[in-house]
């Protein structure tokens, strides 16, 4: 992995989609983190509560598009692109740097569905002086993301044989292809079938 700013403080930035000043964000940031709370409690708190209390928009069937880290929050869904935004808000407002990171991943079962990009964060964690990559998409039949320093559990592993790839970036904002899909759609299930980027 690589960092695409070299000032940690560029992870720590509030943005209009990772609001954690938002009242919402700061309400459940205090629910979240208690004071005695070590760096990484606070990071698994965070991304246990994104990945397992906040639904992804696919497996619920719902055709909410979300984007903010605020809204995701208060509707309780989104893909990967919208809770990414919250991951990144809840651990922002606690001073921990993160950021974004992509896969491009088949779509659905075969190449000829089609590829698509998925959205991950990368946080950097003081106490061991490294970055970690965390995915809160969500888990389901097949799906196993968990909470892991050593040897990360992501909910993809990519398949180079099928042209699926890591992108080694850690980007400080969320990339602009996702950010631009989720604002031009108002049918999440629709935009997921058909409008998800192809690549960065």
């Amino acid at each position: 992995m690589k960092c695409e700013a070299n000032d940690l403080n560029q992870y720590r930035c509030e943005l209009p989609e990772v609001n954690f000043t938002h009242p919402l964000i700061q309400e459940k940031s205090i629910e979240l983190f208690d004071g005695a709370l070590t760096e990484l409690e606070k990071i698994e708190h965070a991304f246990t509560f994104v990945r397992d209390d906040i639904a992804h928009s696919w497996d619920i069937k719902s055709e909410r598009v979300t984007c903010e880290a605020s809204e995701v929050l208060l509707h309780k869904e989104g893909i990967c692109y919208a809770k990414s935004n919250l991951l990144a808000a809840l651990l922002r407002s606690q001073g921990i740097p993160t950021g974004f990171c992509y896969q491009c991943l088949i779509l659905f079962n075969t190449p000829a569905d089609g590829y698509c990009i998925h959205a991950l964060n990368a946080v950097y964690v003081k106490s061991i002086n490294r970055w970690i990559r965390l995915d809160a998409r969500g888990n389901k039949e097949g799906i196993d993301a968990q909470f892991e320093i050593e040897e990360e559990k992501l909910a993809f592993c990519v398949n180079v044989a099928l042209d699926e790839k890591d992108y080694p970036m850690i980007y400080s904002k969320p990339h602009p292809k996702t950010l631009a899909v989720l604002r031009e759609h108002t049918n999440a299930l629709d935009m997921y079938r058909r409008h998800l980027p192809e690549s960065l």
